[in-house]
């Protein structure tokens, strides 16, 4: 029985545009200025300055240097932990004075709350910083989702195409890995989640169902027949 539901953000939970065309442009703009102005009082930002020029090999007295370094992976789309911590706390400003809130997908914010309020335990992992995840439910346009969740896996537990990575989400969960339910709207991160006993649902929003013999879902609703099973 599935006790554990562990599940994507993007392209899963919330629509794959408003991560491209919202949050990513906003940190493309305001990621030179943000950096700018809070490296000298933030040691958060220090440190993750400190990552980004170790990762490039830009000089880390070269800020400007370091900042076309993000905007680059920005425009990348890379999955640089110190890039994702970054942009967690610029779109944070952004969330907070009320720029945008964060999308959620109506029938997942309704089966969130149905889930949790069965017992279900649920966590989130996402390529995204636990800040950002945070964030995207906190200030979601379904009110604050927060309190459904349990916890919460950025890239700090390993990548999400790396089977490692669901092992050591296992291993922090101390659960069986039959008793996981793990949602993404990438097949080779299901893949990689039941390569260590962990069960799947593919989500496939609307687009063109993939030529697949994988079971595909279109919505929580369909995911949820599967937990009642």
């Amino acid at each position: 029985m599935i006790r554990v539901v562990v599940t994507d953000i993007e392209g899963t939970t919330s629509s794959i545009e408003f991560v491209h065309k919202v949050l990513f442009p906003y940190a493309d703009e305001h990621m030179a200025e943000f950096v700018r102005s809070s490296h000298e009082d933030s040691p958060e930002v220090r440190e993750q300055l400190d990552q980004v020029a170790r990762a490039s090999g830009v000089a880390r007295e070269d800020l400007d240097g370091l900042i076309s370094v993000l905007k680059e992976w920005i425009q990348q789309d890379r999955k640089e932990t110190s890039l994702k911590a970054l942009q967690g706390m610029l779109w944070q400003q952004g969330y907070q004075h009320g720029h945008f809130k964060g999308h959620v997908y109506e029938d997942a914010a309704a089966y969130l709350h149905r889930w949790h309020d069965r017992g279900l335990r649920l966590y989130v992992y996402s390529s995204g910083s636990v800040q950002a995840q945070k964030l995207i439910f906190g200030f979601s346009d379904a009110g604050d989702l927060t309190p459904c969740f349990s916890g919460y896996f950025d890239t700090r537990v390993g990548a999400k195409r790396d089977p490692e990575a669901y092992q050591n989400i296992l291993n922090e969960l101390g659960v069986e890995p039959k008793t996981v339910l793990f949602l993404s709207d990438v097949e080779a991160e299901l893949e990689a989640a039941e390569a260590v006993g962990m069960k799947t649902a593919w989500l496939v929003r609307g687009a063109q169902a993939p030529s697949s013999e994988r079971p595909q879902y279109r919505d929580f609703s369909e995911v949820d027949e599967l937990l009642r099973r």
